[in-house]
């Protein structure tokens, strides 16, 4: 019988161990008359960062108001989850400076005898370490915003500064929470509040503003260096004992008194202090000089965050 011929030649058999791919065939399109040819390259958006101008920040601001509604439901996502199965709930925010104001009142009024001004230290220690409490939590939680939302900001653009500012805003409702205890604190030891309570609010205030300031810059750094998130822990700590929390400001040399006050940090905790124990004026130097850094400070940040934007879901 005769062999059948065969349909491929010897020489384009494939060998042994290797795939028969099938080739790939252009086609030519046809280009119609008065239309642009279908092989015409498409428009390209270049990506760059802003300049560090005035006009950074109005934008950054307009797209902030647009974005809005994702800054309410991310804020409120945040304070759900935060407490999600827990059996205290929102009760942690309350037991953090509580249980601090306990063992500082133990250490710091009856072994190191630290003077509170005529007013007793379990109260004295908690005023301050309400304020604290709320900047501290705010910014440990907030330089990790942008790296722990890896998933969420190398899929979708939104404004990203709403990420660590949905934690300042969580950390200001602890903040609330929290001064239902310092209420208690204040009818358990007889001490009423003045008119002049009022400046407490202006006074946070300037620790939100502040607050926020550093958030962003430090947010923005931990993209590129994780050690910042590891070194916050010990910068808080000494940040807080290079502020009048656990001691009064009267207990500062007077030399050191300038160079003391450009913590702003400073001002904050020793006029909400003042005006909620003492029934006096905030220290309106001390204060003054925490507000102009912060107002400084806040801008300068916004812009340098919206210009390190651009690159963060590349390097993240």
């Amino acid at each position: 019988m005769p062999q059948t011929a065969s349909l491929i030649d010897d020489t384009e058999r494939p060998k042994p161990g290797y795939q028969v791919r099938p080739a790939l065939h252009v086609a030519a399109q046809a280009t119609i008359p008065g239309e642009p040819s279908v092989t015409e390259s498409r428009p390209a958006t270049v990506i760059r960062a802003p300049s560090f101008s005035p006009l950074t920040l109005a934008r950054g601001v307009v797209l902030l108001v647009q974005y809005r509604d994702l800054l309410y439901t991310l804020s409120m996502h945040r304070l759900k989850v935060r407490y999600k199965q827990s059996v205290l709930g929102p009760s942690w925010a309350v037991l953090q400076p509580l249980s601090l104001m306990l063992i500082y009142t133990v250490v710091f009024s009856r072994i190191a005898r630290v003077p509170s001004e005529g007013t007793p230290y379990a109260l004295f220690a908690y005023c301050a370490l309400l304020p604290w409490t709320y900047f501290s939590t705010a910014l440990s939680t907030a330089t990790h915003s942008l790296v722990s939302h890896f998933s969420l900001v190398t899929k979708v653009y939104f404004p990203r500064e709403i990420l660590p500012l949905t934690y300042v805003i969580a950390s200001l409702v602890d903040f609330v929470v929290a001064s239902t205890v310092l209420v208690g604190l204040l009818l358990y030891y007889d001490v009423s509040l003045t008119v002049r309570a009022f400046y407490a609010i202006p006074t946070i205030a300037v620790l939100t503003l502040f607050t926020v300031a550093v958030s962003l810059v430090l947010s923005a750094i931990q993209v590129r260096y994780r050690d910042i998130g590891v070194a916050m822990p010990l910068v808080l700590q000494l940040w807080m004992f290079a502020t009048p929390v656990v001691y009064p400001l009267s207990v500062v040399p007077e030399s050191w008194r300038t160079l003391y006050l450009l913590n702003p940090m400073v001002g904050i905790i020793e006029s909400f202090r003042r005006v909620i124990l003492q029934g006096e004026p905030p220290d309106f130097q001390a204060l003054a000089m925490s507000a102009i850094v912060s107002m400084i400070l806040l801008p300068l940040a916004y812009i340098y965050f919206k210009h390190m934007e651009a690159t963060v879901a590349d390097i993240i």
